[in-house]
């Protein structure tokens, strides 16, 4: 069966703020190996549009540099199942929208053959909790304290144990968190 991965940048106070993380080599290196375990990417609207944005154009980009080169490659490369009620096309190479409701989805996903999938957005991430759908998660943490923006995992009520697979640093000082579920009954 395959996994389903959550991975994630965020402060030190939970915020998960593309603006406010150290975005350097070593992170986009990171990234593209993980990518290396995924064939499946699943995302909501807001996200799909941000990385939409950027990634199919990063060769065009005079500051991209290859280890950011590397990670287009691979994440352009990936099937992307956007999860949208108001977009009506998506126009990136191998997107689709969703035709079903995300916890059907997954759990199709899930029986396939395949790598893993990854869950790209905190609202995907949090109904994937809520189903426990979620098998492993990677938390970077970056040494940053931020006074706003999407908050991980604020419309969780639940419990949800995680125990830990890995952890490292990056130079930057991100820490790199790898955990999996406690299921009920273990």
């Amino acid at each position: 069966m395959r996994k389903v991965v959550f991975s994630i940048n965020s402060t030190i106070n939970g915020f998960a703020d593309h603006t406010t993380g150290i975005v350097d080599n070593e992170l986009h290196d990171f990234f593209a190996d993980y990518l290396n375990e995924i064939d499946v990417s699943l995302m909501g609207r807001k996200t799909y549009q941000l990385m939409e944005s950027y990634w199919p154009v990063a060769h065009k980009d005079p500051e991209c540099t290859e280890s950011m080169k590397r990670f287009a490659d691979k994440f352009n490369s990936l099937k992307k199942i956007i999860f949208s009620r108001t977009l009506n096309s998506v126009g990136w190479q191998n997107s689709v929208l969703a035709e079903k409701d995300l916890v059907s989805t997954v759990s199709e996903l899930k029986k396939e053959k395949g790598k893993s999938i990854s869950a790209g957005s905190i609202s995907i991430a949090e109904q994937l909790v809520k189903h426990n759908l979620i098998d492993e998660f990677w938390f970077l943490v970056h040494p940053v304290i931020a006074g706003k923006g999407p908050r991980l995992f604020e419309k969780i009520n639940k419990v949800n144990k995680l125990q830990l697979i890995d952890s490292f640093a990056f130079k930057s000082g991100v820490m790199v968190l790898h955990y999996s579920l406690v299921r009920p009954g273990m």
